[in-house]
């Protein structure tokens, strides 16, 4: 049986409507280099610094500490403006599958490659919150560990604000092969592939993972959950 479900956000729970993706690759193409979609994919579910300096480097560019600082606020702000032009929402049947999990003693985390300055906003536009009753047991977001995806440590944090102690009783789930790879460092017992990103079945696939489902609305259905 599972004891904590360890989540992503945006994609995995949240559809934004790829305004990751686009603000990502405008912030970076900002610095006057070029993304390709590739690397893109590959630096999604990220620590978004470490992704904008990452990609600027592998866009010919030679990132500095200034230019990657005014590379994320022009990531922050083009979010911003994305999520106030289009508000996020819950992906269909997110909210329906957590509250069943929850009922069946599953404490419920989310991790993001964000920082806690966009997460924040983000899940109060949605009325997520981890107060008594809410839907959520725990956030932990990307500037709150040494390393993000696909380092262990968000999991780990996570474990440690929901008391969890084995982590083979912990399910991740994501949308992004960091996100499996995350799942599979932290020693994680399930790690699920869902395919409400960007990346389809055969590209989840080739990552390590236990399942590939079609939406994170599908893990009451997981013999591990039930």
């Amino acid at each position: 049986m599972i004891d904590l479900a360890v989540l992503d956000m945006a994609g995995t729970t949240i559809d934004d409507g790829g305004a990751v993706y686009d603000a990502l690759r405008s912030a970076v193409e900002e610095t006057g280099v070029r993304v390709a979609p590739d690397d893109l994919q590959k630096w999604m579910g990220t620590d978004k610094k470490q992704a904008i300096e990452a990609l600027i480097r592998l866009g010919g560019g030679a990132p500095t500490a200034s230019s990657v600082a005014a590379a994320y606020g022009s990531f922050v702000e083009l979010l911003r403006t994305a999520y106030d032009t289009r508000p996020p929402s819950a992906l269909p049947g997110v909210e329906n599958a957590l509250a069943v999990l929850r009922d069946r003693g599953v404490r419920i985390a989310l991790t993001t490659g964000f920082g806690s300055e966009v997460a924040g906003p983000l899940l109060d536009s949605l009325g997520w919150s981890t107060a008594p009753g809410s839907l959520l047991d725990a956030v932990v977001t990307a500037d709150e560990v040494a390393s993000g995806r696909p380092a262990p440590y968000m999991i780990h944090r996570a474990m440690e604000r929901t008391g969890v102690l084995d982590v083979r009783q912990v399910l991740v789930a994501g949308d992004t092969t960091v996100d499996l790879e995350a799942g599979t460092h932290a020693g994680a017992g399930t790690v699920v592939g869902v395919l409400t990103g960007k990346l389809g079945r055969s590209a989840l696939e080739a990552a390590p993972h236990t399942y590939v489902l079609d939406s994170v609305a599908d893990l009451p259905g997981l013999p591990e959950t039930s």
